[in-house]
């Protein structure tokens, strides 16, 4: 059997989730087919081999402790060279944003997801809006700042805002997720503390006007040959589909959204888009503003969404057909896959 590093935690602020997400897939994990290899990061970026995230929930903490020194499991590349395959349930910067991707190519390991470049345009909404909007995708209008040209200039961003984009609007960190660091501002005073915040969490800015319509998501699968599920909405607990909304008062979810068949069509075919144009690999969750006139907006892509009991990626396979154990042997073999795909390409000049 193919012994699987489901690898969570990480220096992120979104710790904790990971830390639930890796919980449901050692949960989901066909144990005839994979032996499970628990491995915690904590948040100071110490990693620890044998940690079970289900036992730590069941214990009220959903933090992976700094390991004392007798208790450290050695090097890294010691941890990962267990594994057949890693499945990287890490959230946010320093996990899904391409670092830890990198490692996993210098120690020629398989693993779940899209490689360094697709991770990393898939964490920074600048870049990765910027290129949807030139592939012709249908985004909302931003606009963004470095943290050093906002603290020169702070005004002649807020000009820029209000002249771009207007109020209200939308104030994030350009590399988060979990909708950490999020605001919704009205007024020049709204923008000013909203950007004092999302910088809390990034270098760079992001401000998006505003739109009023559904939230629609929508899964995809697959390294070449691409697939999208049937798409899902959620429906906020609060003004929008903050971190509170997601996972501490619980937003509604509709797994199979209400929608025309051809705005099924429409959803399912800018979802592989989207996935394509960012070079995705394995899987990704796209999420969609629906307009009351029908205009659909590419909201964003995450290339390692939630896999909690409540993330609404592996719940869309499940309404679309595939059971989530079966979507998690799946992305173990599409990694596979990836991965002896690669070893095609040559290393020598003299070929």
């Amino acid at each position: 059997m193919q012994k699987v590093i489901v690898l969570f935690g990480g220096r992120s602020a979104e710790h904790e989730v990971s830390v639930r997400s890796a919980a449901s897939v050692l949960e989901a994990l066909d144990v005839t087919r994979f032996v499970p290899l628990p491995v915690g990061i904590s948040k100071g970026g110490r990693w620890q081999a044998g940690l079970d995230p289900r036992a730590m929930l069941m214990a009220n903490t959903a933090t992976v402790s700094e390991p004392l020194a007798a208790e450290y499991m050695g090097p890294i590349a010691r941890i990962l060279a267990e594994a057949d395959v890693i499945f990287p349930v890490l959230h946010g910067p320093f996990g899904e944003d391409g670092s830890m991707q990198g490692l996993f190519e210098i120690v020629d390991k398989p693993y779940v997801g899209s490689g360094v470049t697709a991770s990393a345009l898939g964490m920074d909404k600048v870049f990765q809006k910027t290129l949807f909007r030139c592939a012709g995708l249908p985004v909302v209008d931003f606009v963004w700042c470095w943290r050093k040209a906002y603290a020169e200039e702070p005004d002649a961003f807020h000009i820029e805002v209000e002249q771009a984009v207007g109020y209200p609007c939308f104030v994030k960190p350009a590399n988060m997720g979990s909708s950490v660091g999020i605001n919704k501002v009205n007024s020049r005073e709204g923008l000013k503390n909203a950007v004092a915040v999302a910088l809390r969490y990034d270098n760079k800015v992001l401000v998006e006007r505003a739109v009023k319509g559904r939230e629609i998501e929508c899964s995809v699968l697959g390294n070449e040959e691409l697939a999208s599920s049937l798409p899902g909405e959620i429906v906020p607990s609060g003004e929008f589909y903050d971190y509170t909304a997601k996972y501490i008062q619980p937003s509604t979810l509709h797994v199979r959204a209400a929608l025309l068949p051809e705005q099924t069509s429409q959803i399912r075919e800018l979802a592989v888009r989207a996935h394509e144009m960012l070079g995705c690999a394995g899987l990704s969750r796209v999420d969609f503003f629906l307009l009351t006139d029908g205009t659909v907006y590419v909201s964003e892509l995450n290339t390692m969404p939630g896999f909690t009991g409540i993330s609404m990626y592996p719940k869309m396979w499940e309404a679309s057909g595939l059971p989530y154990s079966e979507l998690i042997t799946r992305l173990i073999g599409l990694a596979i896959a990836r991965h002896r795909d690669g070893r095609r390409i040559s290393v020598d000049y003299r070929e």
